[in-house]
């Protein structure tokens, strides 16, 4: 399935607007840059410092255990498995497996979904069309990006969980 849906994008959804924008959206989330910013502007809130710690941790915590999956799952990259398709930005490095942006992505949008509805579901919403980002630029596969989110949101859920002991 993971295949077929992401040959389906691959082939359905590529015009100049989306190869641009998803390339954009992607790059937000080039280590967790996008959230990051939001951890910083939330520090300069007095009563909202406790989110922009916990939304750094989360981050940091989801890129770490993103990292030392990857070797140990040790799926190739769609465009390594599939070769002959051009890539829209640098070749990245690594296996696919969970995906780093969604789970950066998804950790941060569930820290900003505790520390502010409203600013939560913007949140929410820019972490999946980065995650998408990902599939439309054939370089993770749609569960990769699953993976990843669920990982996001479990690595912020500890944080939570830790912080409010």
């Amino acid at each position: 399935m993971d295949v077929v849906i992401l040959n389906y994008i691959q082939d359905h959804f590529h015009n100049r607007f989306t190869d641009c924008f998803f390339k954009f959206l992607s790059r937000m989330g080039n280590a967790g840059v996008v959230w990051l910013a939001f951890a910083f502007f939330l520090g300069f809130r007095w009563h909202a410092k406790r989110f922009a710690l916990m939304l750094f941790f989360s981050i940091a915590l989801a890129h770490l255990i993103s990292q030392i999956l990857k070797p140990i799952i040790g799926r190739p990259r769609p465009f390594v498995a599939y070769p002959g398709k051009p890539l829209l930005i640098h070749t990245p490095g690594g296996y696919s497996c969970p995906s780093g942006h969604s789970a950066t992505s998804f950790a941060a949008a569930t820290i900003l979904c505790i520390a502010d509805r409203r600013l939560g579901f913007i949140a929410i919403v820019l972490a999946f069309f980065i995650a998408f980002s990902r599939i439309f630029l054939f370089v993770h596969y749609p569960s990769d990006t699953i993976v990843g989110s669920i990982l996001g949101v479990l690595c912020a859920v500890l944080i939570i969980y830790l912080y409010c002991m």
